[in-house]
């Protein structure tokens, strides 16, 4: 009887499998704290030259102060418009118009960047349009107005418009956002199977072999053959049927 060899058993999965909504969730906490960090940056570099130039140097009395001219200089200017006066309005309801549109940026920006996990570009460039926003949005509520306050001019020109920190992170931060390439779509992985050794494949079971055995005559047939034949059948006969 043949024996058949042995099925080899399948190798397990080194890896073990991930819980529901890990690989989801780990890569935001970095992207957090990368738009958090940057947005704090912009906002408190942005409040504190407010506070040194509007305060200390008293730039809403004098008005100018000439620090590297043309090209740098301090002009003081309340702004109650958007980036760079525009949208200018006297009317206190546009001030808080403008306030909700910035908070409404702020939170659809926030949403998007836990939402996509965007490239690291992307996260600084939120951080930035983010903390310019929550600047001008605290000088709103503070004076009535946003505080502009840097001008840069050109020899022979002079630039009628000033900005401030929070403009320069807004601007920057929204043409980062539009510029970054577009998101490749990830294909679904496929499943690799697990590598089988190098061992040979297992041979067909063999047949067993069966052996051809001569059965002996059945006793009529030896009867017979005996009356025919007492000597055994082994001498010729001629025509008439008698033996030689």
């Amino acid at each position: 009887m043949a024996m058949q060899p042995a099925t080899p058993k399948p190798r397990k999965a080194l890896t073990a499998p991930r819980k529901a909504g890990a690989r989801n969730r780990a890569p935001n906490t970095p992207v957090w704290r990368r738009v958090a960090l940057v947005a704090a940056i912009i906002f408190v570099l942005d409040q504190a030259l407010k506070y040194l130039v509007v305060h200390l140097l008293q730039l809403d009395r004098v008005r100018e102060i000439d620090v590297l001219p043309p090209w740098l200089n301090l002009r003081m200017a309340w702004n109650q418009g958007m980036n760079f006066g525009l949208f200018s309005s006297d009317v206190d309801v546009m001030r808080w118009v403008l306030i909700a549109i910035a908070v409404a940026v702020c939170v659809w920006v926030g949403a998007w960047v836990l939402r996509a996990n965007p490239s690291r570009l992307a996260q600084i460039s939120a951080g930035f349009l983010i903390g310019g926003a929550l600047g001008n949005v605290i000088d709103r509520l503070m004076y009535g107005a946003v505080a502009d306050f840097l001008n840069m001019s050109l020899p022979g020109w002079q630039n009628p418009y000033s900005f401030n920190v929070a403009d320069i992170a807004i601007f920057i931060g929204a043409l980062g956002l539009v510029l970054q390439p577009p998101e490749a779509k990830s294909s679904p992985a496929k499943r690799r199977e697990p590598a089988r050794s190098g061992a040979a494949k297992p041979p067909a079971a063999a047949k067993p072999v069966t052996r051809a055995t001569t059965k002996p005559p059945s006793r009529a047939a030896q009867g017979e053959l005996s009356l025919d034949d007492p000597a055994g059948g082994d001498k010729p006969r001629d025509e008439g049927g008698n033996s030689r």
